[in-house]
C-alpha cells in the first residue's frame, strides 16, 4: 500500500474517531416512543415505557368505563388495557393487526395503551416542544405537553399516570 493512501486512511480514522461536535443526549433532550393514535402521532417518553406488546387477545371487563378496553396476559401478569382515543374522545375504529399495547409505569401504576401502530423511537429536543394552543380542548389537552413542529403530540404519561379517572375501583 502507498504511503499516500495510509495516510489518507489515518485521517479519515481520525475524523470518525472523533466526538461529536453536539452530543446527542443531554438534557436538553427526550428520548421518546412514537406511535399513530386516530391518526394522529403521539410520543411518550421512553422512561416511562417497560415494553411493547402485540395485541393478540384481550378479555373485556364489564362494568368498567368505556376507555378500559379490557385486561391482557403478559408472560403470566395480568395488566388492563386503557384505549386512549375513547379518554379523549377520538374517533374510535377497529382493531387491526397493527394494534400494539405499549406498557407504562411508574413507581405507583403500570398499565397498557392501546396504539393504532407503534412507529418507534426517536430523541425530540426539548426546546422544540412548544404548549399545545390555547383554542385545543377537551379531555386530551390537559395530558400534553406539547406539539413538535413535526406535528408531534407530546403526552404528559406522568400526569396520566398519576390520575386518578385511570384508576377503576371496582367496590
Amino acid at each position: 500500500m502507498k504511503q499516500e493512501h495510509k495516510t489518507l486512511l489515518l485521517e479519515r480514522a481520525r475524523l470518525l474517531a472523533r466526538e461529536p461536535e453536539t452530543p446527542v443526549t443531554g438534557k436538553g433532550f427526550i428520548d421518546v416512543v412514537t406511535f399513530s393514535l386516530a391518526g394522529e402521532t403521539y410520543a411518550i417518553e421512553s422512561l416511562f415505557v417497560r415494553e411493547i406488546y402485540p395485541l393478540r387477545a384481550y378479555t373485556p371487563l364489564p362494568g368498567t368505563p368505556d376507555f378500559v378496553l379490557g385486561i391482557i396476559n403478559v408472560r403470566g401478569q395480568i395488566l388492563s388495557v386503557i384505549n386512549l382515543k375513547t379518554f379523549f374522545h377520538l374517533p374510535v375504529g377497529g382493531l387491526g393487526e397493527l394494534n400494539k399495547v405499549i406498557i407504562v409505569n411508574d413507581k405507583n401504576l403500570e398499565f397498557g395503551i392501546l396504539a393504532d401502530e407503534v412507529l418507534g423511537t426517536m430523541q425530540i429536543a426539548k426546546e422544540n416542544v412548544q404548549p399545545a394552543i390555547p383554542t385545543m380542548s377537551g379531555v386530551g389537552a390537559e395530558y400534553l405537553l406539547g406539539v413538535t413542529p413535526g406535528s408531534i403530540l407530546v403526552l404528559n404519561i406522568k400526569r396520566i399516570l398519576e390520575d386518578k379517572a385511570i384508576i377503576v375501583d371496582t367496590k
